[in-house]
């Protein structure tokens, strides 16, 4: 069948019908142009990750109360075959991760408050989760914010620890990775602002800091890390809408470019990629400017492995918009390429940083 090829990525279709599913791209490095080469049906696929040497596809749904589901993927063209499933330990599973090594996966689960945590086995599976915490507080959004919503989990670029920005209690809840027994070790979370809404966060490539993009109040908080605590310091924290605009938008997702030198940030709203300038001395960031992401309501959007290519997932108006990076000041120019999903949410490419 041959090994997967090194140019696929892996989209979320989150239809709950027949148009649901996880979609097998392969992308030209020169154009960043998009062809599909497979189709796995999977309804509410709502998030998705990649083992670190590219053999294995992890993504959650939200069916029957939640599950995580491990693939292989097989084959040039990238096509998966289920491994097997285990609950996702919570209602409403938004984010699924894995760390460096490849030998846990982690999951946030949003409406049900709780984060869980599975040992990978060598076949690629999942074992039942090893550990579970179920998040506690609230905020002052009385809609929003009334209980906890873990949005998200990433590890830290050690494998040391890993980072859940919580949208209902306005934390990064923050733990050590117990890799002896299989747990979560609580250490001090990072406290935002009241009504921040935290809910994605990336890491820049030196290691030492990262972005955490809040949807409520459409900001972007950059922190410190301390390499030995694992604890968050924050730096500052800059609204990702151009001055004057008052009009409802979200913020949802965040990424560094790999050479450390912009980081891109969505506004369901304003329908628009938000683009940054990093400070080279503490890593914080200015806007240098807005781009229209040709679309309706940007959930997700991704950078290819090269920082050439980005694509806008455009969840409401069924498309994935392509524009090309511009290398020398991080500027984006739409390629004229378009593509029709539905419901299009977390494209992955092989290749990409683990954080």
């Amino acid at each position: 069948m041959g090994t997967p090829d090194p140019r696929l990525g892996f989209l979320c279709a989150s239809s709950e019908g027949d148009d649901g599913g996880i979609v097998t791209y392969r992308r030209d490095d020169d154009t960043g142009e998009l062809t599909e080469t497979a189709r796995e049906p999977v309804p509410s696929a709502s998030f998705l990750t990649l083992g670190p040497a590219g053999e294995y596809l992890y993504s959650v749904n939200r069916i029957g109360g939640g599950s995580v589901i491990a693939y292989e993927i097989v084959g040039s063209d990238g096509e998966l075959a289920e491994i097997n499933r285990q609950s996702s330990e919570g209602a409403g599973p938004a984010y699924v991760s894995i760390d460096g090594r490849g030998e846990y996966v982690f999951v946030a689960n949003y409406a049900g408050g709780t984060v869980a945590m599975y040992p990978v086995r060598d076949d690629g599976g999942l074992e039942a989760a090893c550990d579970v915490v179920e998040h506690e507080g609230s905020s002052v959004d009385p809609d929003r914010q009334e209980e906890p919503h873990p949005h998200s989990i990433d590890p830290g670029p050690d494998d040391r620890f890993v980072y859940a920005p919580d949208l209902g209690t306005d934390e990064v809840a923050s733990y050590r990775i117990d890799r002896d027994v299989g747990a979560f070790e609580p250490i001090d979370p990072a406290v935002l602002h009241d009504g921040a809404g935290p809910r994605h966060l990336d890491f820049h490539p030196d290691r030492r800091g990262c972005y955490v993009i809040n949807e409520l109040d459409s900001t972007i908080t950059t922190y410190e890390r301390d390499g030995e605590t694992g604890v968050l310091t924050e730096i500052d924290t800059i609204s990702t809408l151009p001055a004057g605009y008052d009009e409802e938008s979200y913020c949802a997702d965040v990424h560094v470019h790999p050479t450390g030198r912009w980081v891109y940030g969505s506004n369901r709203g304003h329908d628009s990629i938000a683009i940054f300038a990093v400070d080279e001395d503490d890593g914080s960031l200015s806007l240098i400017e807005t781009e229209s992401t040709q679309g309706h309501w940007p959930r997700n959007f991704a950078l290819d492995p090269a920082g050439r290519f980005l694509y806008a997932e455009n969840r409401r108006s069924d498309s994935i918009v392509t524009f090309a990076i511009d290398q020398d000041d991080g500027t984006l120019t739409a390629t004229g390429a378009t593509y029709e999903e539905t419901a299009p949410i977390c494209l992955a490419f092989l290749g990409g940083r683990i954080t």
